[in-house]
């Protein structure tokens, strides 16, 4: 069965998928189902308008009308699609590709909406719709979140397409490991079609039209889908012609989901989502494709007060600029939701009240500033770097019974957090992707194991064993009693008799199959065998120390520094985690810093990195603009030695904070032709804040010295 799967995991990368000139400019975008509203006037470079419906034309228009360049979001797993669900779009009745429970019932989204199992013309008629936002004129189709629940392999459709796909009567996924495999397998390849319809819809319109519209994916983390016990075809969309990236969905509700460490359950919001974006990272590296990061100022979840979503928002933002090869971001979903809406109040949760003024004005300060991370400068000031865990597709095959791999997805946590809890910049790495050439030149270290996934494809173990032997270091940690080793796969089929896929790794490598010894050389490299449970280690409360003292002892020659924070210098900012759960001192960052996370953008000479705190820092000393935050959307039209001029808008109703470097203090600080009655001036530091009311529409600033 390597066929269909190898068939798809296979196809060419296209060569026009580099990102063009427009692209480029796109740094910062947000996503919402609303037309244009002045309490919603965001300032980021584009708007995502949501949704193929009648009012998708107008909502364009509306966004445009306002500066946004445009694109289009729709849904695949669901959506008000009836018309194909029914039958009315084609004459077919396509009710039993919902996707359904043992049971027999449907896996809905909310009235007649379900997840769809895509049937053979569920992405023609996607592109139906999609078509509709060609016309209106949309520069780029995001396909959302092509999601297959593990438990919903029970519709009638779905046994049809088993039946094709691997010439077998279905199997109830239930019954048995192997079982359970081939039906999450089926759903990656189900969804992957589907996209790949749309997306050849999309480059024959670009033929036909002389136009370039790009096509990207937004989805869940693959460490998320695994855990949440969800199937897509994550990695594997990299290969789809069209493909040309995807939005990281990662968030606070993604990235609180518990795990164990050191035998505690809890959340650990800012280490997961850490890991979280690293692997989506990992998804697009060296594939010419790009990524943008989400973060949500709030999240899916109503019930949490203003206090939560803010301090775990700093955990997510932080994790995501902590990937230094990332530069573009969503900067929210929903808009409508977080400055419309109410929510419980920190003071008072059973009082619900609207986003408070101090957090409004700081969610603008970073749209603002995250336009400008794309830094040339990069320098970690963190412990050892070079350091990942390989992360396979495959985690999500393992998920529902029988015999289900952890549910806590130890055997990927159980290897990371160690390292993360330590101050190393861990990256999850994609196995899938390891054939990329020097996809791997960077990694001085690897950590792996097949206890919760399994290779794909038998290729991968010839890079592994390449990069092995030209100095890196892998250390494989596996106990081998992996129920789903006995699958019906590559390592014990057509001629392969391994009984796993570790086996024939070290093969590659010119070791013996069960090495007597932990510590191996291969080449100039070295492969140290821990024949121990990565989900045993995330449990044991000294697993953490015990496999980093098995790295050390083993790796003399490794270059191990530890800290108790993670700390990117990225040009003049300064990203910076505190991490708790470590007996490692605090750091301490000296300089005259703005904390980008402090609403009034105060001054400060040093910053503490204490256990969980979070900073977006301006270097004071290495920042060389005059501009160096606003709360609002700022187009510089003069700067010179005797005066800055710029207009700024930003969301209605709130406070608008601007914070200049001036060589004196100023004669004259205008707001559209009248003073500004809330200046002040440090003369020491040359700074210069302007505090006002934002409006939609671009007022004019003038400051003459």
């Amino acid at each position: 069965m390597i066929s269909a799967l190898l068939l798809f995991l296979s196809t060419s990368t296209s060569a026009d998928n580099k990102i063009d000139s427009k692209q480029a400019q796109e740094r910062t975008v947000f996503q919402t189902g609303s037309p244009y509203k002045d309490r919603i006037n965001i300032g980021a470079d584009v708007a995502i308008v949501y949704g193929i419906d009648k009012s998708m034309p107008d909502r364009i228009k509306g966004w445009r009308d306002k500066g946004y360049r445009i694109h289009l979001m729709t849904g695949v797993a669901w959506g008000e699609y009836q018309d194909y669900y029914y039958g009315r779009w084609d004459g077919i009745n396509h009710e039993g590709e919902a996707q359904t429970r043992s049971n027999g019932e449907k896996v809905g989204h909310g009235g007649d909406v379900y997840y769809m199992s895509p049937g053979k013309d569920y992405g023609k008629f996607l592109a139906v719709g999609v078509h509709r936002a060609l016309e209106a004129g949309v520069e780029a189709v995001h396909l959302e979140e092509p999601e297959f629940w593990t438990f919903g392999g029970y519709g009638a459709g779905f046994k049809n397409e088993w039946k094709e796909f691997y010439h077998e009567e279905w199997r109830d996924p239930a019954s048995s490991p192997d079982a359970r495999w081939r039906s999450a397998k089926l759903m990656y390849y189900l969804y992957r079609r589907a996209l790949q319809q749309v997306f050849d819809s999309i480059q024959d319109w670009n033929k036909s039209h002389g136009t370039h519209v790009r096509c990207y994916v937004p989805t869940h983390s693959l460490l998320n889908y695994a855990h949440w016990n969800i199937v897509s075809p994550e990695s594997s969309l990299t290969r789809l012609n069209g493909c040309d990236g995807y939005i990281a969905q990662v968030w606070t509700g993604t990235s609180r989901t518990p795990n164990f460490y050191q035998g505690q359950k809890k959340e650990r919001t800012f280490e997961t989502a850490f890991l979280e974006y690293g692997s989506m990272q990992n998804l697009v590296r060296s594939t010419g494709r790009s990524v943008w990061y989400l973060a949500d100022p709030i999240e899916d979840n109503p019930d949490h007060d203003w206090g939560d979503y803010r301090r775990n928002y700093h955990a997510t933002l932080i994790a995501s600029l902590l990937q230094p090869e990332v530069s573009q971001y969503e900067v929210m979903p929903w808009p409508e939701r977080i400055f419309n809406g109410t929510y419980p109040s920190e003071a008072d949760p059973k009082v619900h009240v609207p986003i408070p003024a101090s957090y409004a004005t700081e969610l603008q300060v970073v749209i603002n500033s995250l336009k400008d991370m794309n830094q040339k400068a990069v320098k970690w000031e963190s412990g050892s770097s070079g350091i990942a865990v390989f992360a396979s597709d495959s985690l999500m095959f393992q998920r529902g019974g029988p015999s289900e791999s952890d549910s806590d997805m130890g055997h990927i946590y159980g290897l990371a957090l160690p390292l993360v809890k330590r101050g190393m910049p861990v990256q999850p790495v994609q196995l899938e992707n390891v054939t990329i050439p020097h996809y791997l030149d960077s990694l001085k270290l690897i950590l792996m194991s097949y206890e919760g996934m399994k290779p794909l494809t038998p290729d991968v173990h010839d890079a592994i064993a390449a990069w092995v032997r030209s100095g890196g270091n892998l250390v494989f940690v596996d106990a081998d009693q992996d129920p789903f080793l006995k699958v019906r796969e590559w390592w014990n089929s057509d001629g392969m008799k391994y009984s796993t896929p570790r086996e024939h790794l070290f093969e590659k490598l010119g070791l013996p199959r069960n090495p007597s010894q932990e510590l191996n050389s291969v080449g100039r490299g070295k492969v140290v065998f821990l024949k121990h449970s990565p989900t045993a280690i995330s449990h044991d409360s000294k697993g953490s120390d015990w496999l980093a003292s098995q790295i050390r002892k083993n790796l003399p020659d490794f270059k191990w520094v530890e800290k108790s924070a993670l700390v990117l210098r990225r040009g003049p900012y300064v990203v910076a985690a505190g991490l708790d759960e470590t007996s490692l001192p605090p750091v301490a960052l000296a300089g005259k810093f703005v904390d980008l996370f402090d609403p009034e953008l105060k001054v400060s000479d040093h910053q503490q990195l204490s256990p969980g705190s979070r900073h977006f820092l301006i270097d004071l000393q290495k920042f060389k603009g005059r501009l160096l935050a606003a709360a609002g959307r700022v187009n510089q039209t003069r700067s010179d030695s005797t005066v800055w001029e710029a207009s700024i808008d930003g969301i209605a109703d709130t406070p608008c904070v601007i914070l200049l470097r001036v060589p004196t203090k100023p004669k004259e600080v205008l707001l559209a032709g009248q003073p500004i009655p809330d200046t002040s001036y440090d003369e020491k530091n040359h700074l210069l804040w302007l505090r006002f009311a934002n409006q939609p529409k671009p007022q004019a600033v003038r400051v003459r010295f």
